[in-house]
């Protein structure tokens, strides 16, 4: 099932922020992505009725093995094709900034291709 690029992008942060911090709480998804609290809490809850996340009592936010595997894919494409970027001469903040627009609209044959050529 195909979800809305800012999904993609709150599951990929939450798994970022849980790789650094462990816990994620609301509070620090706006905080790294620059948004007000109330427009988190409404992505938190769509993202949570639609299987993606889980939130618990304390209000730690959690992956789904749904949200996990769309997470995982979206990191993976970014970090590939931000350093593949860089490889090409491409400056590092400009090259991080096209990789999280392209992370979202690459096939997924493309992204393969390109995969597999930076292993050769």
């Amino acid at each position: 099932m195909k979800i809305q690029e800012s999904a993609e992008n709150y599951l990929e942060t939450i798994l970022m922020l849980g790789q650094k911090k462990g816990n994620v709480r609301s509070i620090d998804i706006a905080h790294e992505l620059e948004y007000k609290k109330p427009s988190v809490s409404v992505a938190m809850k769509n993202l949570r009725e639609n299987g993606y996340i889980r939130v618990d009592d304390s209000g730690f936010i959690t992956l789904t093995d749904a949200g996990r595997q769309i997470a995982e894919t979206m990191y993976e494409r970014h970090l590939l094709l931000s350093r593949w970027l860089m490889e090409l001469g491409v400056n590092e903040k400009t090259a991080v900034e096209d990789a999280c627009k392209m992370e979202h609209v690459i096939s997924k044959e493309s992204f393969e291709a390109i995969k597999n050529h930076l292993r050769q």
